[in-house]
């Protein structure tokens, strides 16, 4: 008896992952944008020297902070939730309020030793609070469908230092000159304004600190 002739695989179409993007993800992606955004204007500004990037990289911060917002809201009116969208809203924010802050930091002068360990721990902090979220996010949501709160502070709190950062840029108190100071401890400086990163960071991990979800 003859075999019923198997259908060839289609092929993938050109541009197909992103033909399965949703809306939502597109906002996301914007979010990442301007992390990227704000990362080369801080490099730019260290190259040089014109307050103008500096600036431009801090504005970038809330910017992605209004995508990370809208990206959620389009999702939830839309009902369009997937794993995907989950994974690139993380993925941006590593970016745009981990990876960015620490760069706009470093940029304006927290490069001593202390400076720079304190930066990657909030930078490793927001990954791990990340990570964990992903993890925990459908434990938390209960019957519900739906987080009630987060577990220690939401990684887009970061545009609190940013504004920080921008401030002293306003000011003329970058580098050196920054609130605080800066002191030699053992073979290392450390600048007191980079204690706030190190605050930030512990504050994300928090298992303790409950903040209602909106």
């Amino acid at each position: 008896m003859d075999q019923p002739a198997t259908r060839p695989h289609a092929k993938p179409r050109h541009f197909s992952m992103l033909r399965e993007f949703h809306l939502a993800d597109f906002f996301t992606l914007g979010n990442a944008a301007c992390g990227v955004g704000a990362v080369l204007y801080a490099m730019m500004y260290m190259t040089s020297g014109s307050i103008t990037h500096f600036y431009a990289a801090a504005v970038l911060a809330p910017a992605a902070f209004i995508f990370d917002v809208l990206d959620g809201r389009i999702a939830r009116a839309r009902h369009q939730h997937s794993a995907l969208g989950r994974e690139l809203d993380s993925l941006s924010d590593v970016i745009s309020f981990g990876v960015a802050p620490a760069a706009l930091g470093f940029a304006a002068g927290l490069r001593g030793g202390w400076d720079v360990a304190a930066l990657i721990y909030f930078v490793c902090c927001g990954v791990s609070r990340l990570a964990r979220y992903n993890v925990t996010a459908e434990s938390l949501s209960g019957a519900s469908g739906k987080v009630k709160y987060f577990e220690g502070t939401p990684i887009p709190t970061s545009v609190v230092l940013t504004g920080l950062l921008a401030l002293c840029a306003w000011q003329g108190l970058l580098g050196d000159a920054m609130y605080g100071g800066v002191y030699a401890l053992g073979p290392w400086n450390l600048h007191l304004a980079s204690l706030l990163f190190v605050l930030s960071g512990s504050l994300m991990n928090s298992k303790t600190l409950h903040i209602p979800k909106p």
